[in-house]
């Protein structure tokens, strides 16, 4: 893969262990806004290349201190996920101006009325839906479905309702609640996990969507069990996480689908037992055969309808084919009804990983700590905030797994 101005994986990670944690406010509560340097998107969608369009400006926001029930974090790392980018490519359509970023860790560096939970220099992971807890979908322990949470990210507000960050006296979205591109973000408490401190805090932030995404799709959605035969179609940061997950579950047979050789690669690296490239004429068939008419489970993430048709004619009878990919919301997929009776196939949705955050960032950052979750293996590098534009290019063009915003 090409790397661009991109530091290698391995020096990012040594960095963060052995070197100074990141630079603090002085103690003392905020009353006036921060002023701090963010990435903001004024409108979309933007023509590519994103290196000369410069979709995002680094712009000097005006932070507004945290308030009830919220908390100003120091970022520390920030990815570079497809959600993102669709924003400015114009597949998602959100309130703009908004300050991007949603999979992000840090450190908090302030608590608003009525946290009571956290503390100043807490290692943190933020979770792209805040979950109220009182909603019927929260209740039922399905918080990614958070009906106050999700109707805040259309918004673009925090789980308040209101809006923390301004640019030039005019207000500015907050992106799922989150709004990591930037050197401090004012956070739902409910959009907040608490974390080991041990782990690197710029590997942290991958458990914020890509590995509660992909490794939550295959335990929580469809709960994936020993021996049995896997696919994941689309290898970015989302799919390699899910199969990861389906090594870390026991699966028998894991198959990876992609367009890019490389990713192949780092998908046999970490566990698959056969891997295919998606433009492949005759990939459907030679995946059947191999699978002896095709896998217990599918998974698309590549946020495609090509790539989903790709999972579910690979999926056997009686499987089950799943998708975390968000695609165009403007496209769409017919399926046979005859096909879902006759052969009791079961289609099914995950969102974010149908996690509860508070549950779930925890238990799989102790899988990654016990070595069964290489999460670290699944970043391609880091870059500087000045950097975003060029990595949003990279990541486009498929170049990229995980690229981390080091702060």
């Amino acid at each position: 893969m090409r790397r661009g101005r991109l530091t290698g994986r391995n020096a990012a990670a040594s960095l963060l262990r052995a070197g100074a944690p990141p630079k603090r406010r002085p103690a003392g509560r905020i009353t006036v806004p921060l002023r701090v340097r963010a990435a903001v998107l004024h409108h979309a969608p933007v023509a590519r290349p994103y290196a000369e369009t410069r979709p995002l400006t680094i712009e000097t926001i005006e932070l507004d201190p945290p308030g009830p029930d919220e908390v100003l974090v120091k970022i520390a790392g920030a990815g570079l996920c497809h959600s993102d980018l669709s924003v400015i490519n114009g597949d998602r359509i959100r309130p703009v101006p908004v300050a991007l970023g949603h999979e992000a860790s840090g450190v908090v560096e302030e608590l608003g009325p009525g946290v009571t939970d956290l503390e100043r220099g807490d290692h943190v992971v933020m979770s792209f839906v805040p979950t109220c807890g009182g909603c019927a979908p929260c209740r039922e322990g399905r918080g990614a479905l958070c009906e106050p949470g999700n109707a805040a990210n259309g918004r673009g507000t925090l789980l308040s309702g209101e809006k923390r960050i301004r640019c030039d006296g005019v207000e500015v979205s907050h992106h799922s609640g989150v709004s990591a591109f930037g050197e401090y973000a004012v956070i739902s408490r409910r959009s907040i996990v608490k974390i080991d401190p041990e782990i690197p805090l710029v590997e942290a932030a991958l458990f914020g969507c890509a590995v509660m995404t992909g490794v939550g799709a295959v335990v929580n959605t469809c709960r994936v069990q020993m021996g049995q035969s896997v696919a994941v179609v689309g290898l970015g940061g989302v799919g390699l996480s899910a199969l990861i997950g389906a090594v870390a579950s026991g699966a028998g047979r894991i198959v990876a689908v992609d367009l890019s050789e490389d990713k192949l690669r780092v998908a046999r690296e970490l566990g698959a037992t056969d891997a295919f490239l998606a433009s492949d004429p005759d990939a459907v068939a030679a995946i059947r055969d191999a699978t002896d008419g095709g896998v217990d489970y599918a998974f698309e993430m590549a946020g495609s309808v090509k790539a989903f048709d790709t999972a579910y004619r690979i999926t056997r009878r009686g499987g089950t084919t799943a998708t975390a990919g968000l695609a165009n919301p403007n496209h769409s997929f017919t399926l046979p009804p005859v096909g879902l009776v006759g052969e009791e196939r079961v289609v099914r949705g995950s969102y974010m990983g149908s996690c509860v955050p508070a549950r779930d960032i925890p238990r799989y950052i102790a899988m990654y700590r016990q070595g069964r979750l290489p999460v670290n293996k699944l970043m391609t590098g880091t870059l500087t905030l000045d950097q975003i534009n060029e990595g949003f290019d990279r990541l486009d063009r498929g170049e990229a797994i995980r690229q981390v915003i080091a702060m």
